[in-house]
């Protein structure tokens, strides 16, 4: 049974291909992104945009690279991947400005982004740098005491508290500053998302109020078509009614008339008859 065991080929589990997700951006597909969403934000003069700027530059990103219909973005996407991008930015311009231009960002965006929303990430900044988050408190040894007098027995010493080392927080206390002031510089940049968010909402609903009265209104419009219609027949109809009894009743008094001078000619000519025989009686 051992040898047996041994000469079966090893079992191997069945490979599993890896997941794709539909909201991956390669690089050509988010530098179409930075450059529509850059030219609508600037023709905005740095404002947020709307949700018909958004489907704009969703259409722009679906022109270039929505060919295959996993590829193509919605509006809702392209934002969120502005967002991302937006906060990967502000972390690499920490990183940056901490170093005091020691180092340079090799993020392929990072300069088109500095250039888009660098100057209000600057506007932004408060004007007095804020306190850090650690800084080390200074030690202050208190003085010792007056020597007490012979007679008291001599108390313990205690033992004196080493001093603190703040060379740690020394070296990071610009990285430490930096962080906090991104990290105001986001709240920022959340509240005016979800205001943005809070528009974009209300456009939204909107919208779908005024297709609902477009809709209540052509409704209506057709009820009133309707009526006006029947309206119509029914009047066209009278007039119908009417004119045929006018013609009616203009034939029966021709026809009156004419039988009328029928008569009278008939008794003109019998009296003419009986003249006639009177005289030659």
């Amino acid at each position: 049974m051992g040898d047996l065991t041994d000469s079966l080929p090893p079992s191997t589990a069945p490979q599993r291909s890896a997941p794709f997700r539909e909201d991956c951006w390669s690089e050509d597909a988010t530098s179409t992104l930075v450059d529509a969403w850059g030219r609508r934000y600037i023709e905005l003069n740095r404002g947020n945009l709307r949700q018909k700027d958004w489907q704009e530059v969703a259409d722009a990103v679906n022109a270039r690279h929505g060919h295959v219909k996993k590829a193509r973005r919605t509006d809702v996407q392209c934002k969120n991947r502005i967002d991302t991008i937006k906060k990967k930015y502000k972390i690499e311009k920490a990183r940056v400005t901490t170093s005091n231009g020691a180092l340079t960002s090799s993020w392929p965006f990072f300069s088109r982004l500095d250039a888009l929303i660098g100057p209000t990430l600057s506007a932004k900044k408060p004007s007095s740098a804020s306190p850090p988050l650690a800084l080390p408190l200074p030690y202050w040894k208190t003085p010792s005491p007056a020597a007490p007098s012979a007679s008291v027995g001599a108390l313990p010493q205690k033992r004196p508290m080493p001093a603190v080392d703040d060379s740690y927080f020394r070296r990071n206390y610009s990285a430490v500053a930096a962080a906090a002031a991104a990290e105001a510089v986001d709240e920022d940049e959340d509240e005016e998302e979800e205001e943005e968010e809070s528009r974009w909402s209300a456009e939204r609903s909107g919208d779908v109020d005024g297709m609902r009265q477009l809709a209540r209104a052509i409704e209506r419009f057709g009820e009133i078509y309707e009526k006006v219609e029947a309206e119509k027949q029914k009047q066209m109809f009278e007039l119908e009614k009417q004119r045929m009894q006018f013609a009616k009743d203009v034939e029966f008094q021709r026809m009156k008339m004419f039988m009328d001078t029928q008569v009278q000619l008939e008794k003109i000519k019998r009296a003419k008859r009986s003249g006639l025989n009177d005289i030659y009686s």
